[in-house]
This record gives structure tokens, sequence and C-alpha cells, in this order.
């Protein structure tokens, strides 16, 4: 996916993804000359990564 799906996925912009990237706290990209995109299975991995489990959630 792209960074505008992506963005929409996870209701943020386009430029606060560029800063995850430049910072290294986002998921894993590529880029293919200029754009930048991410496999699904990097997301999810990230997401899961990044989940938190509140006290008492099952």
């Amino acid at each position: 996916m792209n960074a505008v799906e992506l963005a929409k996925r996870w209701d943020t912009t386009t430029g606060r993804l560029a800063n995850m990237r430049s910072g290294g706290t986002g998921p894993h990209y590529f880029k293919i000359g200029t754009r930048v995109l991410y496999r699904i299975d990097d997301v999810l991995a990230f997401e899961e990564q990044n989940m938190v489990v509140t006290a008492g959630a099952a």
C-alpha cells in the first residue's frame, strides 16, 4: 500500500508517516523511485507490536 492508503487506514496524515519514516519509528517500507510503499504484512506486524492491552482485557 502507499502512504495515502496507510494514512487513511490509521486516520493520520502522510506528513506524520513521513516523520515516522524519518525517525525510524514506523513500519518497514521501501521506495521505488520516489514512491514510498508498505507491505501489508509489515503494516500488520507493526500494528500487532504496538497494540496496547488494557488491564482486565482478555
